[in-house]
């Protein structure tokens, strides 16, 4: 099997230094060139022949975003034009709104820099934790060696199990997703009305400041109003709640009135805020009356949830292969029996509208 050909793109000779070091490591993996900045990048595509690039954001003559957009506007749809990207983005509100930029401009993932560590050991820790998975699963390659599974090679989905409980109409909303998710969820959440019947909880793997940032993005493209989620908020038709990141959350109350809560229990699925811990809260708060939906993401986030969705007589919604970045968590669920139903990323919208219970008209003076 052929390894994994890189290119590392930073203007900083260190980063480009561990970044090449933790790479190399891997048998896996072979770094094929480096760049300083993202003008020499998109030259050297051709020659180098890169399976996936990380990408800087602040370099010099060309950044990365620019770069991307260079690469994406690639002629015909070339090969090149379609080689995975992964920013390398800083935990702060500018390196957030910059990486959001990215992923909107067809980047693919993103890993933080490594911050206050004490020494270049940890930082290559750190960049070995966060990146050499995230290179595997775009790449369609296994995390422990075997086989390559191109993302390109479809896996036939499971029937869904039969039916424990009957289904239940949805009286709540809850969605899961991460590699490829926030450019996911800003193709369906945009197309939901505004007179949603029923409340939505969102969770999308990323760090704290991130979430914040990507709640504003949302609210400003949906008629929903979006927001990051914050303890003790009333659950109302209409409001999507984004988990802040580092932070789980959960639904409280089974009557009444149901609250968002948050918590930094232990990590699940090496995830935190993990999407499990919110389907399962809800299918407590509800009783089961449940629409989950999990779109792109790697891992398997998700699986045991939507079981416990569907057990109790919810409904579940899986992205496609076809049209997922990464179909990890979706694949997952799929595979485990779990989907009701298996869609591509386009008809996600339409299939909650259907599913939900009719709209009921904005009162006076409502968000539209």
């Amino acid at each position: 099997m052929e390894p994994i050909r890189v290119m590392v793109v930073d203007d900083s000779v260190v980063v480009r230094k561990i970044v090449t070091d933790v790479l190399s490591q891997d048998p896996m993996i072979t770094v094929v060139g480096t760049a300083p900045n993202g003008r020499l990048a998109v030259a050297k595509l051709d020659q180098l022949k890169p399976d996936l690039v990380t990408m800087d954001i602040e370099m010099p003559d060309m950044n990365g975003i620019e770069a991307v957009r260079a690469i994406r506007a690639g002629a015909g749809g070339s090969v090149r034009s379609r080689v995975p990207i992964i920013m390398f983005s800083t935990l702060t509100e500018r390196g957030a709104s910059a990486t959001l930029d990215a992923l909107s401009a067809g980047a693919n993932d993103y890993v933080t820099k490594p911050a206050n560590v004490g020494s270049v050991g940890e930082s290559m820790e750190s960049v070995r934790q966060q990146l050499v998975p995230k290179i595997k699963a775009l790449t369609g390659r296994p995390l422990t060696g075997g086989a390559p599974a191109p993302a390109t090679a479809p896996v036939a989905p499971r029937p869904p199990a039969p039916r424990v409980r009957a289904r239940q109409e949805p009286a709540i909303l809850v969605i899961g997703s991460s590699t490829g998710g926030p450019e996911a969820l800003t193709k369906v959440l945009p197309l939901l009305p505004a007179a949603l019947p029923v409340p939505v909880l969102l969770v999308q793997h990323m760090p704290p400041v991130f979430t914040r940032q990507f709640a504003q993005r949302l609210d400003r493209l949906c008629a929903l109003e979006v927001v990051e989620a914050v303890a003790g908020t009333p659950l109302a038709p209409g409001t999507v709640h984004i988990a802040p990141g580092d932070f789980h959350l959960t639904v409280t109350g089974t009557g009444g009135v149901r609250r968002t809560a948050l918590d930094q229990g232990p990590a699940e699925n090496f995830c935190r805020p993990a999407v499990d811990v919110l389907f399962r809260s809800a299918v407590a708060a509800y009783d089961g009356a449940v629409l989950g939906v999990v779109l792109t993401g790697m891992g398997s986030d998700g699986r045991i949830g939507t079981g416990r969705i569907r057990e109790a007589g919810g409904t579940v919604i899986a992205q496609d292969q076809a049209t997922s970045v990464v179909w990890g968590m979706p694949g997952a669920v799929t595979q485990a029996g779990h989907a009701d139903e298996v869609l591509p990323l386009g008809r996600v919208a339409e299939a909650i509208s259907r599913l939900l219970p009719v709209a009921r008209p904005l009162a006076s003076g409502a968000r539209r």
